[in-house]
C-alpha cells in the first residue's frame, strides 16, 4: 500500500489541563545559596494619588496594589492568567489568587483585581493551600518568608513607611540576583506610577522597564557591529579568482572547477541571461542538480543582477509552476537530464525563456566580468518556504544581508584560504548558499556532496574524510546517524575543524555524545530563518554544556533581537516572548504577497528606517547574554530539517474530490522520526493511496503525510476549534494502521520489527510482515539509521529494493545464515 489509513474514532471524555502557579524567571548571573532583600520606596506624590484612586474606583488600595503585582507577574512569565500566592494578615501560610490580565485599561485591571481579592477564600480549615506557589504577595505590609530551599523565589510586601508606599522584595539569590530583584521592583513601582497618572490608559501599551533596561536589551544584546565592505559577493569571488585563477574551487564526483573556470562560465550565463532580456532584480530559476552547473548558475544569476529562485528538479509541476508565477519569473537555468517535471510546468507558462546551463557555458563565448553596479539593497535571492495559506511563499533577501551572512559563517566556523567546506543540504533549503559560497570568497573549496553518499552514513565518511573536508554542516538528525555510526565503527576525521547543526532544535544529549564519542572538534549551534538572510545567531561550542539546554547563541555581526510582546514591546529579561528581528539580516517581505508581507514585516519601532521581522518563534534572554529557543506560538513545524505549514498541507487535502474536512498533526519526537499524520472527514471513502497520489501533485516528498485516518467527524474542544491534542494523541495510540493477521514470524521479522518500531517510533507489534518500510514513514535519513543500527547488514539502497519487511529479512538471512 501506498500510505496507510484507517477509519477511526476520537476516544470521549473532557480532558484540563493541570493548574499550576505562575512561573518567576530565573535570572542569576552568579547563584548564590540564601535570600536577599530589596527595597523600593514608593513616593509620596504617587502614594498620595494611588490613596485617590483608590477612592476614585471605589476599591481598597490593596485591589490597587494586586492589580500592579499581577501586571508584573503577567509580564515576568508571559502568561496573562496569573496564579499565585496572597497573605492575609494573621496567617502564617498564602492562600492562592486567580486574575486574567487581559487586554484593557488599568481602571478595568484594578476592577478585576478586587474581584480576585473578593474571592479568595477566608482563612480557616479547609481553605486551598498556594503549597507550590513561586511568588507570594502581601498587601498588608507583612514579611513574607523565602527559604533558601523553598518553592517561593520571590516575597513582595507593601507596607507604609512616613506615609508612603514601601515595596519589599525577599528573594532567593540563587536564582534571582539582587538585579533581578531591583527590576522587579522597578516593574512594580512603573505598574504604580501608571495607574496613578491615567487609570484608563491601556496597561498592555507602555513598558514598564526602565531606561537603562530599555538600551541593554535594544543596544547592549545586538550583534557587534562590523563594516560591510562597498562589494557584493561576486565582486569579492572575482578579486578571488584574479589572485589564485588556478586554485580549484569547486569539487563534485571528483571533477574540479578552478576559480577561473567558475568565474568564466559563470559570466558566459550572466552574459546570456542579459541577452535575453533579463533586467534588475528579474528572477531566474535555477532546476539543477546540485552540481557543478548548478555552482555556475548560482554565480551567473548574481553577476547579472538577477534574483536567484533555486528549484528542485524533483518537485511536483503544480508546484513548480505555482512557485515561478509567484515569483513572476521568466528566465530558467536548467540542464539536461532536470527537465522531466519542468517541462511539464512550463506548459502552463508560455513564454518563459529557459537555457541550458551546459549550451552556454561550453561556448567559446565572451567570459569576462561584466563589471555591473549592483547596489547592497538589491534583491539577491528568492527561497520559497511552506505558507499556512495553502501556497508557498518565496522569502526574498538582499546582497547586504547575505554579505552579512557569509561574513559570520567565515568568522565563527574558520573559514579561510584553503579551507574545504562540504555542501551537503539541498539547493531548496537557504543553508545551501552559504555552503556553496562561504569558501569562495576566502580562497577556499567547495566540496559538493552528492544524495548517493549522504544516504549512507559510511560513503559520507568516506566522501568527507577523502575530501579533506574541513567545515561541515547538518541537520541534528543526521548528526544523530553520523555519530552512532562513529560510535559502531570509531574513525579518525583528521581534517574536520567545525562541524554545525542547524534546522531543527540542539539536543543537550546529542552535544554531550559528540563531546563523548565524536571528533575533538568545535560544534556550533546555529539558528535563523530564511527571511533573516539565514542565521542570525551562533552558538560556538568546544566542550559540553553544562545544561541539557542548548542556547541558539548571541546574535551575529549587524544584527538586532529583541524578545517582545504582542505590541512589540521588549519584555524583562528572562521572560519568554516572540523573537523578533532588526538589521541588515532583515529581508524585503514575501515576493508578489504584500498580505503576507504586512504581516510578518514592519517598521521597526525602536530603529527608524530599519525593518522588522516577525517569525512565530518564541524565546527569552538568558543571563549570558545569550537567546534560548522555547517553541513556536503557531502551527509550523519542522520535518527532516524543512520548514512546513500545516495549513499548507492541509489546504492541499481539501482540493482532493470527497475531502470535505481534516486535520494534519505532528508525531514522533523533535529531531527524530518526526512524521506528518492526517485525518478527514469525507463524502464518500477515499483511500489513503488517492490522498498520496492527489498530493504527489501539489507537495513536495517531505510535507505528504505518513498515514492517514478518516473520521466521521473531527473532534472539537470546547470553544469549537479542532481538538489537535486529541487528534495527536490518537495518532501516536493508531499508528499505521493494520489488522491482527500478518504478523512477523520468524526470528529475521520479529528482530527487523522491532527495530523498525524504535526507528519510525511506533509503539511494540504494530508491524506486519507484509508492511512496507517507507509507507509506515520512513524516510531517507531513517533508512540510513536504520542501516548503521543493523550493524550494515544491509544499506539504504537494499531498503530501497527491499522495503517490505519480510523481503528484508530474508535477504538479511542470506547473508548472515540466520544468525543474529
Amino acid at each position: 500500500m501506498a500510505a496507510t489509513a484507517t477509519d477511526a474514532r476520537v476516544p470521549g471524555g473532557d480532558s484540563r489541563a493541570e493548574g499550576g502557579f505562575t512561573a518567576v524567571p530565573r535570572w542569576a548571573k552568579e547563584p548564590v545559596p540564601g535570600t536577599g532583600e530589596h527595597v523600593r520606596s514608593v513616593p509620596g506624590d504617587v502614594t498620595a494619588a494611588l490613596r485617590g484612586r483608590a477612592r476614585e474606583l471605589g476599591v481598597p488600595l490593596t485591589a490597587i496594589l494586586l492589580a500592579a503585582h499581577a501586571k508584573v507577574l503577567a509580564l515576568l512569565s508571559g502568561d496573562p492568567d496569573v496564579r499565585s500566592g496572597w497573605l492575609l494578615p494573621g496567617r502564617t501560610g498564602p492562600l492562592p489568587f486567580e486574575l486574567t490580565v487581559g487586554p484593557g485599561t488599568w481602571r478595568r485591571l484594578v476592577l478585576e483585581a478586587r474581584r480576585a481579592e473578593a474571592a479568595v477564600p477566608s482563612p480557616g480549615t479547609g481553605s486551598p493551600s498556594a503549597a507550590g506557589a513561586e511568588a507570594v504577595f502581601a498587601p498588608a505590609g507583612q514579611e513574607v518568608t523565602v527559604p533558601a530551599d523553598g518553592s517561593v523565589l520571590l516575597g513582595v510586601s507593601a507596607g507604609e513607611e512616613g506615609g508612603r508606599l514601601l515595596l519589599r522584595l525577599r528573594h532567593r539569590t540563587d536564582l534571582l540576583d539582587a538585579d533581578c530583584a531591583a527590576r522587579i521592583g522597578g516593574y512594580h513601582l512603573a505598574a504604580l506610577e501608571a495607574i496613578a497618572a491615567d487609570p484608563d490608559a491601556p496597561h498592555d501599551r507602555r513598558s514598564l522597564l526602565s531606561a537603562d533596561e530599555l538600551r541593554f536589551q535594544l543596544d547592549g544584546l545586538a550583534g557587534p557591529h562590523r563594516a560591510l565592505p562597498d562589494r557584493r559577493f561576486h565582486e569579492l569571488f572575482e578579486e578571488r579568482v584574479r589572485k589564485a585563477p588556478d586554485a580549484v574551487a569547486v569539487v563534485h564526483q571528483g571533477r574540479g572547477l578552478t576559480y577561473a573556470d567558475l568565474g568564466t562560465r559563470a559570466n558566459r550565463l550572466a552574459r546570456a541571461l542579459l541577452a535575453e532580456g533579463l533586467g534588475p532584480e528579474d528572477t531566474v530559476a535555477v532546476v539543477t542538480e546540485r552540481d557543478l552547473h548548478w555552482a555556475s548558475a548560482v554565480l551567473g544569476v548574481l553577476k547579472a543582477g538577477g534574483v536567484y529562485l533555486p528549484v528542485d528538479p524533483r518537485h511536483p509541476p503544480g508546484r513548480i509552476a505555482a512557485m515561478l508565477t509567484r515569483a513572476g519569473c521568466s528566465y530558467v537555468l536548467t540542464e539536461p537530464d532536470s527537465t522531466g517535471q519542468l517541462d511539464r510546468a512550463l506548459a502552463s507558462l508560455p513564454g518563459t525563456r529557459r537555457l541550458l546551463v551546459p549550451d552556454v557555458t561550453d561556448r567559446a563565448t565572451d567570459g569576462t566580468d561584466l563589471g555591473l553596479d549592483i547596489p547592497a539593497h538589491r534583491l539577491a535571492y528568492v527561497f520559497f518556504t511552506s505558507g499556512s495559506t495553502g501556497e508557498p511563499k518565496g522569502a526574498m533577501c538582499e546582497h547586504a544581508g547575505l554579505l552579512n551572512h557569509l561574513y559570520a559563517k567565515i568568522d565563527d566556523l574558520g573559514i579561510g584560504e584553503g579551507t574545504v567546506v562540504a555542501q551537503t543540504a539541498s539547493q531548496c533549503f537557504d543553508i545551501s548558499l552559504w555552503q556553496l559560497l562561504a569558501g569562495l570568497m576566502t580562497g577556499g573549496r567547495t566540496l559538493l556532496v552528492e544524495q548517493d553518499a549522504i544516504l549512507d552514513a559510511d560513503r559520507f565518511l568516506d566522501t568527507i574524510t577523502e575530501g579533506r573536508v574541513n567545515v561541515l554542516q547538518l541537520v541534528p538528525s543526521y548528526l544523530d546517524v553520523i555519530l552512532s555510526a562513529l560510535e559502531r565503527r570509531p574513525r579518525g576525521l583528521p581534517d574536520l575543524r567545525c562541524v554545525s547543526v542547524t534546522g531543527e532544535a540542539l539536543r543537550g544529549e546529542l552535544v554531550q555524545r559528540w563531546f563523548a564519542t565524536g571528533p575533538a572538534v568545535r560544534l556550533v549551534n546555529a539558528y535563523g530563518l530564511t527571511e533573516t538572510s539565514d542565521d542570525t545567531n551562533h552558538e560556538v561550542m568546544d566542550r559540553p554544556p553544562a545544561t541539557d539546554r542548548i542556547p541558539l547563541g548571541r546574535p551575529i555581526a549587524n544584527v538586532y533581537q529583541y524578545v517582545v510582546d504582542d505590541n512589540l514591546l521588549p519584555v524583562p529579561l528572562g521572560a519568554p516572548g516572540a523573537i523578533v528581528f532588526s538589521g541588515v539580516c532583515v529581508g524585503r517581505g514575501y515576493v508578489n504577497d504584500a498580505e503576507r508581507t504586512r504581516l510578518a514585516y514592519q517598521a521597526d519601532p525602536h530603529r527608524p528606517g530599519q525593518r522588522l521581522y516577525r517569525g512565530g518563534d518564541f524565546g527569552r534572554w538568558r543571563p549570558d547574554g545569550k537567546l534560548e529557543f522555547l517553541g513556536r506560538r503557531d502551527a509550523q513545524v519542522k520535518i527532516r530539517g524543512f520548514r512546513v505549514e500545516i495549513g499548507e498541507v492541509e489546504n492541499a487535502l481539501l482540493r482532493v474530490p470527497g475531502v470535505t474536512d481534516c486535520a494534519v498533526v505532528v508525531t514522533g519526537a523533535e529531531g527524530h522520526g518526526r512524521q506528518l499524520a492526517a485525518f478527514c472527514t469525507s463524502a464518500y471513502v477515499v483511500t489513503a493511496e488517492d490522498l498520496r497520489e492527489r498530493l504527489a501533485d501539489l507537495l513536495p516528498e517531505y510535507m505528504i503525510p505518513s498515514s492517514f485516518h478518516r473520521l466521521d467527524r473531527l473532534p472539537l474542544t470546547a470553544n469549537g476549534k479542532t481538538d489537535r491534542k486529541a487528534l495527536a494523541a490518537l495518532a501516536e495510540d493508531l499508528g499505521p494502521a493494520r489488522d491482527a493477521l500478518g504478523a512477523p514470524r520468524t526470528p529475521a521479522e520479529r528482530r527487523l520489527a522491532a527495530r523498525w518500531e524504535a526507528e519510525l517510533g511506533l509503539p511494540p507489534g504494530r508491524i506486519r510482515r507484509d508492511d512496507n518500510f517507507f509507507d509506515l514513514g520512513g524516510t531517507s535519513l531513517s533508512a540510513v539509521r536504520l542501516a548503521v543500527s543493523l550493524g550494515r547488514v544491509i544499506s539504504p539502497r537494499d531498503l530501497a529494493g527491499r522495503p517490505v519487511l519480510a523481503d528484508l529479512a530474508r535477504l538479511i538471512d542470506s547473508r548472515t545464515g540466520g544468525e543474529p
